[in-house]
């Protein structure tokens, strides 16, 4: 068994464990990401009932695990993953929704040509949408306050 393999192992383990606590059965799926000198290891956890249980409100529980795979898996895998967990494609359909928000702030700060401030977002959220409102070149984006208040403005760009 390879150092990847026995991390994996570990990571489902884990993941087992707490779910087991919850009285949850899961299935875990690994995927393997290779981009330029960064490796990511998703880790997507599929749970037929109670999601909620590992998600959490507004994904708290869902980031806390994350955080403890993380740390769990860098004390014992030299190579450095960027480990992300996501729950029954919970991440995946936030980004969209996040995104669609954006998308909508942009076309009233077109219209009004004044600047718009989003709801509070996790770091990996704001920078969904710094990622996708970059490609549009009227509007700028900024991330202002601090955690966990932090938010973006999207505004007028005038160069």
């Amino acid at each position: 068994m390879t150092d990847q393999d026995n991390n994996q192992q570990k990571i489902k383990d884990l993941i087992n464990k707490l779910a087991l606590f919850m009285n949850l059965e899961c299935q875990i799926e690994f995927k393997e990401e290779n981009n330029q000198d960064n490796k990511s290891l998703l880790v997507s956890v599929y749970t037929p009932e109670n999601a909620r249980f590992l998600i959490g409100k507004n994904g708290q529980n869902l980031k806390a695990l994350e955080h403890l795979i993380k740390t769990i898996s860098s004390r014992q895998d030299e190579h450095y993953y960027n480990i992300v967990v996501d729950v029954n494609d919970y991440k995946k359909s936030r980004s969209s929704y996040i995104i669609d928000l954006a998308k909508q702030a942009v076309s009233r700060v077109r219209n009004t040509q004044k600047a718009e401030v989003l709801l509070p977002m996790s770091s990996y959220e704001r920078r969904i949408v710094h990622m996708e409102l970059a490609s549009y070149p009227d509007v700028a984006t900024e991330s202002i306050g601090e955690e966990p208040q932090r938010r973006i403005v999207i505004k007028p760009y005038n160069p």
